[in-house]
């Protein structure tokens, strides 16, 4: 059985430099503040290697992929 993953953004973490938009635009677009604004929370299967990367690279550690429950 396949869990899938959800991203969550720590509003209070992120600082709006923009980084996970630009790894993964897919999934997430930036207000007019820089700040990102998800598309949808569910990450395809084809797209988890580029939100874990994503995940990795964010400067405040306020981009998060949890697992949802199967």
């Amino acid at each position: 059985m396949t869990r899938t993953r959800s991203l969550r953004v720590d509003r209070v973490a992120c600082t709006g430099q923009g980084l996970c938009a630009e790894l993964l635009p897919e999934l997430i677009d930036l207000d007019e503040w820089g700040y990102p604004v998800l598309k949808g929370r569910a990450v395809p299967d084809e797209l988890r290697a580029h939100a874990r990367r994503a995940v990795a690279a964010c400067p405040r550690l306020a981009l998060h992929a949890d697992r949802d429950r199967p």
